[in-house]
């Protein structure tokens, strides 16, 4: 038997996420919106800011949690500064 065969994967085993690689690559639109997240702003004014639709800035929305494996806009802010994401 080899001594790989018994390397332990300390994740959740309904964990199916692939292991990370560094942060996740967001769009330029993306990018701005999870600033404007950060700051505090409603996805209105987000809209308003950015000039797009408010159902354009929720479909970023969805797009940055799936990407940051988050549930809520709270947690998005929370890593947009945690990966230094908040500073223009």
């Amino acid at each position: 038997m080899h001594a790989a065969a018994h390397v332990h994967d300390n994740r959740d085993p309904r964990d199916r996420r692939a292991p990370e690689s560094g942060p996740p690559q967001l769009t330029r639109t993306q990018m701005e919106v999870l600033r404007h997240v950060h700051s505090g702003l409603l996805n209105k004014q987000i809209a308003h800011e950015l000039g797009i639709a408010e159902a354009t800035v929720k479909v970023h929305m969805t797009a940055l949690m799936r990407k940051l494996n988050v549930r809520n806009r709270t947690q998005a802010a929370i890593v947009a500064g945690n990966y230094g994401w908040s500073r223009p």
